[in-house]
């Protein structure tokens, strides 16, 4: 009887987290189609032996309509040579822009840019971040990076304008992760910009593994920077306020960011994962232009036994369906990932072990709550790559030994989540130096789709296999304001059984990368139409009924709900 119950419950897994094919037979939830799709990238570290962190802390990038043509485009970001003479006078690795091909019911293409689009970006690059800056409903890009930043102006016409001097936004120190949030709610994106550790090349350390073998350092050797506030003045600058907003009280060894209204206050706040020190939860002190760090009051700033972790990724959501935003945050190998749910408005709890979620063994980076098997409850998936040598891997002559392999966990809407790896597909099998993950419809079927940002190695695109088997619902939400994404809106879709569903419309999170800001309702056998119902950032409610699901829908306060062009079966 045990064993038939245990038969019973693998064939259940396996039925709810892979597709079926005519002979019942499960096939993968995700298809690496990288190769297929024409995406053709490889991230270079510029490791020449010497061991030097930077090398292990990139890259991530990004999914975005760049072209406002429907689809969402792709951008990677590159490093390069850290000694910028090793090139020996050849050009510089670039980071890539690749645009979405998708058209009626053609195959899903990429195609390279890069060049036409007049991008030239060839720093030690680290991360993307996406938004409209100019509020002119194009939208914009930022890249942090080692020693300098860059902003992207889109040109509404398929190139983009580094505006970085003239913006003020170039950063000299190690930038990470960014997030645009408007902060004080004057309707224009500000920029919030992490920064990791003060580093040199001149300030090179000497480290060892456990076994006395040459090694990249712990960041604990190197000094601790504080995060940045970039505040949008309207005009095409920015000015640095993080003075003024209390931000450079409090350094830390930051990586990933997010931005979300925590405390319900309708301001959004500012969640900083950092790599050894306690995370940093910014509190936006309601329009004064200040913050204040509540992290260890709140319950995110250590794990359940009072330690500081190795924190790198960060996203939030409503995993369990009360309708308020938890948090997953991906550590080290040696101390696992933590889960917090909200257990009311502003209060955290170190749920990771009651979810399901905590693993040894792998380090996490990029990480995205997402409903893949449009079921109704946010999954998660989790990309891994070790930041010190793997013994052996080492012992086997890998000249890389940093590489594990990816996780996907699905949510079974009691409270836990089943780990569900083996049915994700040989994608989650695969061992890679994983670094940032964006999720977004890519072929706009309605199944969320994933990039993957792998350190010194290939990014590859998983496209959903199970998703668009099931009913759903997309909307893009539009500012009230501006014609741009309206970041930071609480989005609920009210079932025919009378459940509420919320998601909150971001692109930030993850690590280092930036995601599609539609929402994307699962919706399972149920193809009745839906309500939705919209909060936006200042507190305008708008209901919007009717809307027949399997497509996408643009929303906008005021108007009545357009079909996102192209968008949909």
């Amino acid at each position: 009887m045990k064993r038939l119950s245990l038969l019973l419950v693998a064939f259940a897994c396996v039925a709810v987290s892979g597709a079926q094919d005519r002979r019942g037979a499960a096939s993968p939830a995700f298809l690496d189609k990288t190769a297929e799709v024409g995406l053709d990238f490889t991230h270079v570290n510029g490791a020449t032996g010497e061991l030097l962190l930077p090398e292990v802390i990139g890259a991530g990038g990004a999914l975005f309509d760049y072209d406002n043509d429907g689809d969402l485009d792709l951008f990677a970001v590159q490093s390069g040579p850290l000694r910028r003479g090793a090139a020996g006078g050849e050009a510089l690795p670039r980071s890539r822009l690749f645009r979405n091909d998708l058209s009626g019911a053609g195959p899903l293409h990429f195609t390279d840019v890069t060049e036409r689009s007049g991008i030239a970006a060839t720093a030690y690059g680290m991360g993307a971040a996406v938004g409209d800056i100019d509020n002119d409903g194009w939208t914009d890009v930022y890249l942090t990076g080692l020693g300098a930043a860059q902003m992207l102006r889109n040109n509404g016409n398929g190139s983009f304008s580094d505006v970085t001097a003239a913006s003020r936004t170039n950063d000299a120190r190690w930038s990470t992760s960014a997030s645009f949030v408007d902060y004080d709610a004057d309707g224009w994106l500000d920029l919030f910009v992490v920064h990791y550790v003060n580093f040199g090349l001149d300030m090179k350390r000497g480290c060892f593994s456990a076994g006395s073998a040459r090694d990249y350092c712990n960041p604990a050797v190197y000094e601790a920077v504080p995060a940045r506030l970039l505040h949008n003045d309207r005009d095409g600058t920015f000015s640095d306020v993080s003075a003024r907003a209390g931000l450079e009280r409090l350094a830390g060894r930051g990586l990933g960011v997010l931005a979300a209204d925590v405390n319900g206050d309708g301001w959004p706040d500012l969640y900083v994962a950092n790599d050894g020190d306690p995370n940093h939860l910014w509190i936006n002190e309601r329009g004064s232009g200040r913050f204040r760090d509540e992290a260890l009051l709140t319950g995110v700033a250590l794990n359940r036994t009072g330690q500081a972790q190795g924190s790198m990724g960060i996203d939030a959501g409503d995993v369990d369906g009360d309708g308020d935003q938890d948090f997953f945050v991906t550590n080290l190998d040696n101390e696992g990932n933590v889960f917090y749910r909200q257990v009311e408005a502003g209060l955290f709890e170190d749920r990771t072990v009651e979810a399901g979620l905590f693993r040894l063994g792998f380090t996490g980076f990029g990480t995205r709550l997402l409903d893949y098997d449009n079921d109704g409850w946010l999954d998660l998936i989790v990309v891994n790559g070790a930041v010190r040598h793997l013994a052996a891997q080492a012992r086997r002559g890998d000249t890389y030994p940093l590489k594990q392999r990816s996780h996907l966990f699905r949510n079974d809407g009691r409270g836990r989540f089943i780990d569900v790896s083996e049915a994700g597909g040989p994608a989650f099998s695969q061992l890679q130096v994983g670094r940032g993950v964006a999720t977004g419809d890519l072929d706009n079927d309605g199944g969320v789709d994933v990039a993957v940002f792998n350190n010194n190695g290939p990014a590859r695109v998983l496209m959903n296999q199970v998703g668009s088997t099931r009913h759903w619902l997309g909307v893009r939400v539009l500012d009230r304001r501006h014609p741009r994404d309206a970041l930071q809106s609480r989005v609920t879709l009210v079932g025919s059984a009378g459940r509420a569903t919320t998601r909150v419309v971001h692109t930030d999170g993850s690590y280092a990368s930036a995601s599609d800001p539609r929402v994307v309702f699962g919706l399972g056998l149920d193809a009745a139409a839906r309500t939705i119902r919209v909060q936006w950032p200042g507190g305008l409610v708008e209901e919007f009924r009717g809307l027949a699901v399997d497509r996408y829908w643009v929303l906008e306060p005021g108007k009545p709900a357009r079909m996102a062009p192209g968008a949909g079966k």
